[in-house]
């Protein structure tokens, strides 16, 4: 059993937020310990898995993991006869590719990536303790862990504005190249979505926390009318669903004893608060947080 490892720069999460985190510390010379609960990076997904097309330029990841290109944005009114069509370009990617490649951009660049790893304790020092047995003091703890981060709590910064989301996968009856919108005074505090990636198209809906127990049947109703409409298939490929920040960003650094503490991604609360879109601030303030760190250290 390891304990006590010390280290410049302890990274919790390893979505885009983390892993973007991860690669510019190491980047930097820094030495980089990243960790994640998951089993792997990017699984299970839970993500419409739409980004804007002035990503794409930027992030080597996005071509990487891209399932098919999207010209316009569709929208649909509830009792509206009329609907609107604007431009806005965008990729679909394969969210877990996308993770995995920044994942592998991080390992490359030097940052040392750990899977199955729970922060079991944190102390107030600000000594990490993971669920492997090991002991980490970093001089730097980067906090991407998440709308709920455990991070964030330990600095007293927590996400409360939260939307709560369900997605279905199912199959596309015909080729699309629009990411649809579905508006209506049901879906409260949020809006209905599908979006294609290539013969397939995730089917979602996202509502505030406190129509939670709407949401099942809203979507189930919302997944009848497309399959009505012969958009979509009746079989359900699989399902995923999550919990997403809409309250803005909350305070994103603080300190546990002589540690500075900062956070980006979700934990910071950098999403936007209509979309909910989340994967290009999380690079962003990843990046960010890298840059802080720098000068911390």
């Amino acid at each position: 059993m390891i304990q006590g490892i010390s280290t410049d720069i302890l990274i919790v999460g390893l979505g885009p937020a983390g892993a973007s985190a991860a690669q510019a510390s190491a980047k930097a010379g820094f030495h980089v310990i990243a960790v994640d609960r998951k089993y792997q990076a990017g699984v299970p997904v839970q993500c419409a898995e739409f980004v804007p097309a002035m990503l794409s330029p930027a992030v080597n990841a996005v071509n990487y993991a891209k399932c098919q290109h999207i010209k316009s944005m569709h929208t649909f009114i509830k009792n509206t006869p009329s609907d609107r069509k604007e431009n806005f370009p965008g990729v679909m990617i394969d969210r877990a590719k996308f993770d995995q490649k920044l994942v592998a951009d991080a390992l490359r660049a030097g940052a040392e990536c750990r899977f199955k790893a729970i922060v079991s304790k944190l102390d107030r020092d600000g000594t990490v303790h993971l669920s492997t047995g090991e002991q980490i003091k970093p001089v730097v703890l980067i906090g991407a862990d998440g709308p709920r981060s455990r991070i964030g709590s330990a600095i007293d910064s927590k996400n409360s504005d939260v939307v709560v989301s369900r997605q279905l996968t199912v199959a596309l009856m015909d080729a699309h190249n629009a990411t649809d919108i579905f508006l209506s005074p049901d879906y409260r505090g949020g809006y209905g979505w599908l979006f294609p990636r290539g013969r397939i198209a995730n089917l979602g809906i996202g509502v505030t926390s406190n129509s939670l127990e709407m949401l099942k049947p809203l979507l189930n109703d919302l997944h009848k009318s497309v399959v009505a409409a012969k958009r979509v298939s009746q079989d359900v490929l699989s399902s995923t669903g999550g919990i997403i920040p809409v309250g803005g960003i909350i305070k994103p650094y603080g300190k546990l004893g002589s540690v500075l503490v900062l956070l980006c991604g979700d934990a910071a609360g950098l999403t936007n608060p209509i979309t909910g879109a989340g994967i290009s601030s999380g690079i962003l303030s990843g990046t960010l947080a890298a840059e802080a760190a720098k000068s911390w250290l």
